[in-house]
């Protein structure tokens, strides 16, 4: 059921103290870490991008999917130039384990004709001109890994098309190259290029052989039609290709910035070194995605379902109010966001309430514009046949009072516990709230062999 929040009497979890504040707004106060496309800011105020050298927000959000170890970070250094692998565990494993994010131009050649004109490039490495400016897109890099399967559908939730890759190298499909498709349909991801790579490690004969494999487990998907496009991340091979069928096939979608502002966090951190002066300190950074409506700096916003407190013995959400001081997108300072790529929201709050991605899963909006918060959720489900991911082909079994679930809503990842049942529906109890419409849909992962494995979605029932 959904819980009215209790709203606070002034703003809460301010990051400075009062005679600081003047300070914590100034953009060089403002050094974002390099998370989510947010470059440091320079110590004097930078001005938004003239339109001669293109839109200064990522128009759309592109996700790369697939098993672990295919080549999705090496791909998005290759398209953007940043290596989105920067957690100490990542660099230590070679896995990506957080969402990782980076923009990229597109950029096509006057002179250059079909496919040779795309780069990323100012100037065409074909043939030296200056290449004009197509779209800028924002990329995020969604772990592979089995573990981390509640990562990459917060990650999906904020998707316009994706790039699903798949190895040369390997059979298809690999368990999460199924998984992930599967949560992408999901989702309502409807935009899929497949992306064969690694084509430099294997022949013709190889390489034809996998092509047949993806063609044939497309064809059991709603993805039969999607382009299949055979690259080398390692080697830059057909990259330029690659930028042609994005630009073709993922185009930019209409948004509604009349609507009210809702903004989905999928990372937060802390942006202050250890050890600084607490007077100079700003607040916590807020990144992910503005799904409709707009946001400005200086607007009062409200963070649900908030912060979890517990007074005489009893636990409830709070809401969180605080102050957009700064907006960082396309490594630049802007003074609105809209809908599209990836941003960074500058903040009043407390840094230490948002270090390590403590928010992710909130909601942002202006104060008292946002969705209801839920503790207990009922869901019309919706079951698929097979268990997807796992490594033996199992039958989805029907839902139990009692069961433990994972519940991907919106951004958020929460455990349900099944309470009551009905024909085609269920009752849980959440252990994190969530913030949501009713209507919603709700990715359903149930623990199959001590993994999440995902068995179906669900809609939230007012």
């Amino acid at each position: 059921m959904p819980k009215k929040p209790k709203e606070p009497k002034q703003e809460t979890h301010k990051a400075v103290k009062p005679d600081a504040e003047e300070k914590a707004e100034k953009p060089k106060k403002a050094k974002a870490a390099e998370k989510i496309g947010i470059e440091k800011a320079e110590k004097t105020e930078k001005k938004p991008s003239k339109s001669s050298k293109g839109s200064v927000q990522p128009e759309v959000n592109i996700g790369l999917v697939g098993h672990v170890d295919h080549g999705k970070t090496t791909l998005t250094e290759r398209l953007s130039g940043k290596w989105t692998d920067t957690h100490s565990e990542e660099l230590k494993r070679g896995i990506t384990i957080r969402l990782g994010y980076a923009d990229a131009v597109f950029r096509k050649c006057t002179k250059c004709k079909g496919t040779d004109a795309y780069t990323t490039k100012e100037k065409c490495p074909k043939c030296g001109s200056q290449a004009e400016f197509v779209r800028k897109v924002s990329f995020v890099d969604a772990p592979g890994h089995e573990s981390l399967m509640a990562t990459m559908l917060s990650g999906a939730m904020i998707m316009d098309g994706a790039l699903l890759l798949v190895a040369a190298n390997e059979s298809c499909p690999q368990p999460q190259t199924r998984e992930h498709l599967m949560a992408l349909d999901i989702v309502g991801v409807k935009k899929v290029i497949v992306v064969q790579n690694k084509i430099d490690l294997v022949g013709k004969e190889q390489a034809l052989k996998n092509y047949n494999e993806i063609k044939k487990f497309l064809s059991e998907t709603p993805y039969k039609d999607a382009p299949i496009i055979p690259i080398s991340a390692q080697h830059s091979i057909n990259i330029d290709l690659l930028i042609e069928t994005i630009e073709e096939y993922i185009p930019t979608p209409k948004r509604d910035e009349t609507k009210k502002a809702m903004m989905l966090i999928a990372r937060s951190f802390d942006i202050n070194k250890p050890g600084s002066d607490p007077t100079k300190m700003v607040g916590g950074v807020l990144g992910g995605a503005i799904i409709q409506g707009k946001l400005s700096v200086g607007e009062e916003i409200e963070l649900r379902p908030g912060r979890k407190i517990e007074k005489e013995n009893k636990m409830f959400y709070e809401p969180v109010f605080t102050k957009i001081t700064g907006i960082k997108t396309g490594g630049e300072d802007v003074n609105e966001a809209k809908p599209g790529g990836s941003i960074g929201v500058l903040t009043r709050l407390d840094p230490s309430i948002v270090k390590s991605d403590t928010l992710v899963g909130n909601v942002v909006g202006h104060k008292g514009n946002l969705p209801m918060i839920w503790d207990k959720l009922t869901l019309e489900t919706h079951l698929l046949k097979r268990v997807v991911g796992a490594k033996r082909d199992l039958d989805v079994d029907p839902i139990k009072v009692g069961e433990i679930l994972m519940l991907n809503v919106n951004s958020a990842a929460t455990v349900g516990v099944v309470s009551a049942l009905a024909k085609d529906s269920f009752k849980c109890n959440l252990k994190l709230a969530v913030c949501a419409d009713a209507g919603a849909k709700v990715a359903i992962s149930r623990r199959v062999a001590n993994r999440f494995r995902l068995i179906g979605y669900g809609t939230i029932k007012a």
